[in-house]
């Protein structure tokens, strides 16, 4: 601790009076600045000398902070950059995959149709016998029913 005289330590207190008034956001006008009759007293900037060693290892310690904390940001956006490339390449290879086996339908759709194409005459015969075996059953019941009425007719007859 250094001896000062009176006015240096009332002008040392006054600047620390001020400069915390300042850091408050106090105006210079509104300010009261106490006059101290002690010498033994340490100035206020005196006992800051000590803090701004403190400051520099609080800086110190937020950059480090603050570059742990970005490295961890940073980390972690490139590893969501990578999980939506893998993503993506799993995509992509269920694309091709579905691809192969929309081609193979199609491939397999065509061969129905060539095959249809070919069975297309036989199904239009079998729709014509269909037809034909449909009329000749009509023919057969309206030959049964006849024959029931001739039958009538005949056991009518023969009891007279």
């Amino acid at each position: 601790m250094r001896s000062t005289s009176q006015p240096e330590a009332a002008r040392g207190q006054g600047m620390a009076a001020a400069a915390a008034a300042a850091a408050e956001g106090v105006p210079a006008t509104h300010r009261e600045e106490p006059v101290r009759d002690d010498v033994a007293v340490e100035t206020a900037e005196e006992a800051k000398e000590p803090a701004e060693a403190d400051i520099n290892e609080l800086c110190r310690d937020m950059f480090s902070k603050m570059a742990t904390y970005l490295t961890g940001e940073l980390t972690a956006t490139s590893e969501d950059y990578k999980l939506l490339e893998n993503m993506n390449k799993l995509t992509s290879l269920k694309y091709l995959e579905m691809k192969d086996i929309a081609i193979n339908i199609s491939r397999n759709l065509k061969d129905l149709n060539q095959k249809y194409a070919g069975l297309q005459p036989y199904l239009d015969q079998i729709n014509v016998i269909e037809e034909q075996v449909a009329a000749l059953e009509q023919a057969a019941y309206k030959l049964d029913a006849y024959s029931k009425k001739l039958e009538a007719k005949y056991k009518k007859l023969e009891k007279r």
